[in-house]
């Protein structure tokens, strides 16, 4: 029977109040309160955004201000993840009901023990419940020292991440298209929505450096990330070992985990002038990025790298590695951004390149600058999110 104009025009009115209408969304993050893990902070960033776009957010796990988790200590795995700033939460039924009480949907953002049972007490519940893919298990192998290099051992880590918790969520959000890609040749079946993590308006450009003379003032390097294999800062230590200019470059690497001491010790034998390498709060990261003068991002596996993305907002040229593993070269507006995973020589000629090079250095700072704010502000990130959120509910 063919719908009326009246009644075209309520179920119109409907439609559009279900898109307008605020969702209260529950986001369950294993470990909220340590702002020196990037998952923590893109969490804390979107909740603060879903906030001010309106929505009602309730934060569960370690650190949340409401729906706190206790600390779940798991042999040797909890020591290795506290070196990355990482803690597992303790699952807790009756935390879990409380906080998901009312709510419109729940979102999951790690596949661990926690996380797995937040999804069951949420489906008991009759809550729709997404998730986030923020742990890549090459990332995970690189922590496991020898067992990474077991062949098939990347694949097996897919599967059984899926059969913790993926195969029966049916909307998953992902940062990039390499990690869709991933998932997929993996058997992942479920709907991937690509939405960048963005990042805070509070990474903003300082003023801007011109094309002349620096006088005494070193070259600042700046790179961001976890002090583990995987993000392979030894080949920027030796990239400007191997520079034109090592005796004008001043590097400062910001983070913290195992390879701390190593780094250290490697940066005092090859640099020429001594290196700043330590954790650094997320608060003030801004500042340090406009102090820079040329982000360089070695990592091998990435899932997005929200690091560059900030440095990118606050005016810094980045050199990035390209590797099958990481989704951070996308992120590259021209060669001289981009160099070989693990080519220190090469890394070295992109760094020269932009030594000898500060009016162009200048120009592509304000070009990244602009391409970042137009593409991954956390204002657009949140509002596709959300879009996720209402095509989980109506499907539910």
């Amino acid at each position: 029977m063919r719908q009326t104009v009246k009644e075209t025009m309520h179920n119109a009115a409907q439609q559009q109040d279900h898109e307008d209408r605020s969702l209260t969304i529950a986001m369950v993050v294993d470990s909220i309160g340590n702002q020196g893990n990037g998952t923590s902070n893109s969490a804390l960033q979107w909740a603060q955004e879903l906030e001010r776009q309106g929505h009602t957010v309730r934060l569960v796990g370690i650190g949340a201000p409401v729906y706190a988790a206790r600390v779940h200590h798991v042999p040797l795995v909890s020591w290795v993840a506290a070196k990355q700033q990482m803690q597992f939460a303790q699952p807790s039924d009756a935390l879990f009901r409380s906080a998901f009480s009312g709510a419109d949907v729940v979102h999951i953002y790690m596949p661990f023990a926690f996380g797995r049972r937040a999804a069951a007490v949420a489906r008991r519940m009759g809550i729709p419940v997404t998730a986030g893919y923020h742990v890549q298990p090459e990332n995970v192998l690189y922590s496991a020292g020898p067992l990474r290099y077991i062949p098939g051992l990347p694949h097996l880590i897919y599967r059984l991440f899926d059969h913790w918790l993926y195969h029966d969520i049916r909307h998953i959000h992902v940062p990039t298209d390499m990690t869709a890609h991933l998932l997929r040749a993996n058997g992942y079946t479920a709907k991937l929505h690509v939405i960048s993590n963005g990042y805070s308006p509070r990474f903003t450009t300082g003023m801007p450096e011109s094309g002349t003379e620096r006088g005494d003032k070193p070259f600042r390097i700046i790179a961001s990330g976890r002090l583990t294999h995987e993000k392979d800062h030894i080949t920027l230590i030796k990239a400007i070992e191997r520079s034109r200019h090592a005796d004008d470059i001043e590097l400062v690497i910001a983070g913290t985990g195992p390879l701390r001491h190593y780094l250290k010790v490697q940066a005092g034998r090859r640099l020429q002038r001594p290196a700043h390498i330590g954790f650094h709060r997320n608060a003030d990261m801004p500042d340090l990025l406009r102090s820079g003068d040329l982000l360089v991002h070695c990592s091998i596996a990435d899932i997005e790298s929200i690091s560059v993305i900030e440095a990118m907002a606050c005016g810094l040229v980045p050199v990035i590695a390209v590797s099958n593993l990481s989704a951070a070269s996308h992120f590259a507006l021209l060669d001289q951004s981009r160099f070989p995973v693990r080519d220190a020589t090469a890394l070295a000629a992109c760094i020269d390149w932009w030594i000898e090079h500060p009016r162009e250095r200048a120009e592509w700072s304000a070009r990244y600058a602009r391409h970042t704010a137009q593409c991954y502000s956390v204002c657009s990130s949140v509002k596709a999110f959300v879009a996720m959120e209402r095509e989980a509910i109506a499907d539910r």
